[in-house]
């Protein structure tokens, strides 16, 4: 299979199965306007990524060929299965696989949706492997992309399984406290909230420390599933 077979193959798929109405549906969870696609479902989706991966002669050298041309395309769907397909051949990863991908934030990815999949499927299998440590995702904390500094805390996630002292995830994540973006506040605070869930002490001393500083939406939703006593703790002082 060429990377223009590849493309060929996502595309048809997505122009076969587009509903409109799915579409329609599926913008009202992108507040800038950012979702172009064809509708189709996480499902549809998975299963075409499934059967792409059984097929012989796919490689990730045909993947990552074909990346740049579907993201700089835009199609949600198209992107989507592509990086379904890349997780399916984890097994090929090489510090060489995380700088191209690295790449794909100055190409466009340019919603949260791509960004959590990123975070979510993606480099943790680079961490987890041992490819990359935390540091190499220090530059990332200060790219010019917001996604690219929302998919580092979201990223981190998935660590928490695994380190038993958050001190250094705390310090690392640290500089997004003072973040401007929306959307990196939500990535920020969905990965204390699950801190919060296996070691809530230390997260607790790690968010008092910001509670009169941080922007709330941060607090929002780090605290989401604490008890209402445990979130009032974290009120703002009125100045």
């Amino acid at each position: 299979m060429t990377s223009q077979q590849y493309i060929q193959d996502i595309r048809a798929f997505c122009l076969a199965n587009a509903n409109k109405a799915n579409a329609e549906k599926y913008s009202r969870y992108f507040k800038e306007g950012l979702y172009n696609g064809y509708g189709l479902s996480a499902p549809m989706m998975y299963e075409k990524a499934k059967e792409i991966l059984a097929r012989e002669g796919l490689t990730l050298q045909v993947v990552m060929e074909s990346a740049p041309e579907l993201i700089r395309a835009g199609k949600s769907e198209e992107i989507s299965i592509m990086m379904m397909t890349v997780r399916g051949l984890r097994k090929h990863f090489t510090k060489v696989t995380f700088s191209l991908i690295e790449k794909w934030f100055t190409i466009g990815i340019d919603n949260w949706a791509h960004a959590d999949t990123l975070g979510g499927m993606l480099i943790p299998e680079f961490m987890l492997k041992g490819i990359i440590g935390i540091e190499d995702l220090n530059t990332w904390l200060k790219a010019t992309n917001k996604y690219q500094r929302r998919c580092v805390p979201v990223t981190l996630i998935k660590t928490l399984k695994t380190t038993p002292d958050y001190k250094e995830l705390f310090r690392f994540i640290e500089c997004l406290m003072t973040e401007a973006e929306r959307e990196v506040h939500q990535g920020t605070g969905w990965f204390l909230r699950e801190a919060w869930k296996k070691k809530p002490e230390a997260t607790e001393t790690f968010l008092m420390k910001w509670k009169d500083t941080a922007p709330r939406l941060i607090f929002q939703y780090a605290t989401e599933k604490m008890t209402a006593a445990g979130k009032a703790s974290f009120r703002r002082k009125r100045k």
